[in-house]
């Protein structure tokens, strides 16, 4: 299988914002690296359809956005529709959580998760 060519830009993009995680970013990564969450395989600043996303799972087509305060004004809520449009029109899921959910209760966002890919996966 080949891989798509990621443009040098959203290469430089995409690691710039790996050493730049915000904290609930961060507690999010280290429940889903190294397979931690019931065996998934995550990425985290993947660059998918011109975008760049917060975690992806390849293996089930899933996308997880950590959003901040700044995703609730009008124009980025408008710009997040577009994105997660265009990455569903590819077949992704796309589930999004505020900053506070994965650093109040991290066990409830891996549960979403896990609920979103369906547990009978893992049986």
């Amino acid at each position: 299988m080949s891989h798509t060519k990621i443009p040098d830009r959203a290469r430089n993009n995409a690691r710039r914002l790996r050493s730049e995680m915000t904290d609930a970013e961060r507690k999010l990564w280290s429940e889903l690296r190294a397979h931690r969450l019931m065996g998934l395989s995550f990425r985290r600043q993947m660059p998918i359809a011109g975008y760049i996303v917060d975690f992806a799972c390849s293996d089930h087509k899933l996308i997880i956005e950590v959003d901040g305060s700044q995703h609730g004004n009008d124009s980025d809520q408008q710009y997040d529709k577009i994105r997660t449009a265009r990455l569903e029109a590819d077949g992704w899921t796309v589930l999004r959580f505020w900053n506070d959910e994965p650093l109040k209760n991290i066990n409830a966002v891996c549960d979403a998760i896990i609920r979103t890919i369906g547990v009978e996966k893992f049986e």
